[in-house]
């Protein structure tokens, strides 16, 4: 969210940044940095694709009345998702079965999964206004039901009622701290200086709005996120959960029947990493696939509730 290149992404800077600054150029009016995303190569078919899919899941008859099952099952496919993506590729069935989440890593995963999906639902109105602040409870729920052990140059203290809590959790990774990420890009990550710059524009970004369509903006937080993986652990789970969040808030998808984790996990983990590598390279041609892999999922997970839309028509789920 600078002009500056992130460390190892290849000298996107000297080829021309095209990732948005979310700088105040000094003008009356200063431009939406949003907007020429919206114009690259590719992004309005993306978005175009999108809104057609949504659009038919929202013509099925079934939503008309059952709505809030649709909605459920699509928040519960998408975490599933997530946690794939995460190293925890459970089938669905599992999902629903477990009642503990945290016996093993994978569980933990798909617990950390689950409740940030849930807990995404009800931050939608400070996100506008607060998006930090939702990003840290999103990493704090995500973290909560993990044993926590301490991070470089760091240690873990017994809080009330016996629970080990941890000074890395719900903020931004501090100097020495190392990311546990299985899902993020293998890049080496930004300085702790360039993360809290980066995601201070980005908070600037989402506070002031933007013209650009709401798949624009939801590609942008998710890729500069995972570009800056600026928690300790987690940062998958937070900035995929972040993605929908502004698709849900942006009016793209008021019910939230277009999980897009889903249709990251379809399009395959190898390729998902290789896009964000795109976002990250900070080029107009990087940036454009990445808008348009964004698009692409957010299509998938659609057509995922199309099926969720007939099995519940034929009493099949």
């Amino acid at each position: 969210m600078t002009a500056n290149t992130p460390q190892g992404s290849g000298g996107a800077a000297a080829s021309g940044d095209a990732r948005p600054s979310g700088t105040d150029t000094g003008s009356a009016t200063p431009p939406d940095p949003l907007l020429p995303l919206a114009e690259l190569p590719g992004a309005a078919e993306a978005v175009a694709g999108m809104r057609k899919a949504v659009d038919r899941v929202y013509g099925h008859r079934v939503m008309r009345r059952r709505s809030a099952e649709v909605s459920s099952e699509a928040a519960l496919r998408g975490a599933r998702a997530s946690a794939a993506l995460a190293g925890a590729d459970w089938a669905l069935e599992e999902v629903r079965r477990r009642g503990d989440f945290s016996a093993d890593p994978e569980a933990r995963i798909m617990g950390a999964a689950l409740r940030v999906s849930a807990e995404a639902g009800q931050l939608l109105d400070i996100w506008r206004a607060s998006p930090l602040r939702v990003l840290a409870r999103l990493h704090l729920v995500a973290a909560g039901g993990a044993p926590l052990g301490a991070s470089a140059g760091t240690a873990g203290r017994t809080g009330t009622a016996g629970r080990v809590e941890h000074p890395a959790v719900g903020r931004p990774r501090l100097a020495g701290e190392d990311v546990d990420d299985p899902d993020g890009p293998a890049l080496p990550l930004p300085s702790v200086d360039e993360t809290a710059a980066r995601l201070e524009a980005l908070a600037r970004l989402v506070v002031s709005g933007s013209g650009a369509p709401a798949l624009v903006t939801a590609a942008v937080v998710h890729g500069e996120l995972m570009a800056l993986r600026p928690f300790t652990s987690h940062n998958g789970v937070v900035a995929r959960a972040a993605e929908r969040i502004v698709l849900v808030g942006g009016g793209l998808d008021p019910k939230g029947v277009a999980p897009c984790e889903v249709g990251h996990a379809e399009q395959g983990a190898e390729a998902y990493r290789e896009a964000l590598g795109d976002y990250a390279s900070g080029t107009a041609a990087g940036m454009a696939r990445w808008i348009a892999h964004c698009g692409r999922a957010a299509e998938l997970g659609a057509r995922e509730s199309v099926a969720v839309c007939e099995a519940l028509q034929r009493g099949a789920a």
